[in-house]
């Protein structure tokens, strides 16, 4: 498991079996929001916002040094994605410590050769998502970057062949657009079918690429009250996932927000949800056979598990207490104001789950199965403000079974 304290500019990798730190590296500025980004052959992606590079880590090596490669990209990172193959990374910016966007630059990195290269374009300022899909009416055609603008909302589609062969220093490159909401926030894509998924207050949009162009497909509902704002694809079940959030859309009163587990099964097209209960949920975990989040309350935080078996209906499996966050969000303030978060991250192969206490150094070990079992403790020597960030790789298994594309 990789563990990332932006706020420290510290990385670690853990054993989750002996709770035991294998590799400790400093100076090194993870993006959150862009997250981490497995690729094949067991290599772990992600944004270094501090150096403005792209590093691709070589989890299982036993080399002291495990960084692959590093190359330099655009910053503040906002979301990366990847190409079926991994050979292609898309990373675009964000806003940084600005509360307007100012940037427009997107960045492409091509891994294949002696030496990953990248290269810059501009398109349009904002906090804009990213996927990278293959056009599924022409075999031999260039895959193409497929840009979700915000506010006005669009689909941008930009091939990947003519951004390879623009110019050296940032150019202008502008592609064709397609009509989405303008609050639209979190992607997917399912390499199999080409199909694309965004996020928005109706439901979520999808789209396939085929001949060049961008065609739309019927819109998946929400079917509780809320939208989500975050959709993770399950490449072994074919499913996506997503924590709808409901209620006072007032910020400061985010104890009374309502959440559901949804998930959508690609091959049927049937919905399940949840119940998951009022309070602050952010991103989700996937086990072999759960998922699990986490839910913060005032009256004491707690992580739940979901049976989540292929056809039938989600179900609560479990419910484990976990110890109080000291700056913990507060009712009658924005959750992400002064206040500390926490991580989650799982493993696909089997049931054990991890989950940060920010603020306090430490990540807990907890299985989806049992939970009544004991949670183990790691201490880290940073504190984790904000929550850190979890990658959780199982040796061979995103090789097997194919991988969510987009960063989490």
């Amino acid at each position: 498991m990789v563990v990332a304290d932006q706020k420290a500019g510290a990385l670690y990798v853990v054993d989750p079996r002996t709770c035991q730190i294998l590799r400790h590296d400093t100076e090194t500025v993870l993006a959150e929001h862009a997250g981490f980004l497995p690729l094949p052959h067991g290599r772990l992606a992600y944004i270094d916002d501090g150096a403005g590079e792209l590093v691709v880590l070589n989890v299982f090596t036993n080399s002291q040094d495990w960084r692959e490669s590093a190359v330099s990209v655009a910053i503040p990172g906002e979301h990366l994605a990847a190409s079926s193959t991994g050979r292609f990374i898309a990373v675009t910016t964000g806003l940084g410590r600005d509360w307007q966007p100012w940037s427009d630059l997107v960045t492409l990195v091509d891994r294949h050769g002696a030496r990953p290269r990248s290269r810059r374009i501009r398109t349009r300022r904002g906090e804009p998502g990213v996927v990278i899909a293959r056009d599924m009416g022409e075999a031999d055609a260039s895959p193409a970057l497929v840009i979700r603008h915000r506010e006005p909302g669009s689909l941008e589609m930009i091939g990947v062949a003519a951004v390879q062969s623009a110019d050296a220093h940032g150019p202008v490159l502008r592609g064709d657009l397609t009509e989405l909401p303008d609050d639209g926030h979190g992607d997917a894509y399912d390499p199999l079918t080409g199909m694309i998924f965004n996020a928005t207050g109706s439901g979520v949009y999808r789209h396939t690429l085929e001949n060049g162009v961008l065609v739309a497909h019927p819109t998946v509902p929400w079917n509780v009250p809320g939208r989500a704002y975050f959709v993770r694809f399950c490449p072994r079940d074919r499913c996506l996932f997503a924590v709808v959030r409901g209620g006072d859309p007032d910020p400061k009163n985010w104890q009374v927000w309502t959440n559901h587990l949804w998930r959508y099964s690609l091959d049927t097209h049937s919905i399940s949800t949840a119940p998951i209960g009022p309070g602050l949920v952010f991103r989700l975990g996937l086990t072999r056979d759960h998922a699990v989040v986490t839910r913060i309350r005032p009256d004491g935080d707690e992580a739940v598990s979901y049976r989540r078996r292929p056809g039938a209906a989600l179900q609560v499996h479990g419910r484990s207490a976990l110890p109080p966050m000291s700056d913990a969000p507060r009712p009658g303030r924005e959750p992400w104001d002064r206040a500390e978060r926490r991580a989650i991250a799982a493993s696909s192969a089997g049931s054990l789950f991890a989950v940060t206490r920010g603020g306090h150094g430490e990540l807990h070990i907890l299985d989806a199965a049992d939970a009544g079992a004991t949670m183990r403790t790691v201490r880290l020597p940073t504190a984790l403000n904000e929550g850190g960030h979890l990658a959780w790789l199982t040796r061979g298994e995103g090789d097997a079974h194919g991988h969510d594309l987009v960063g989490r």
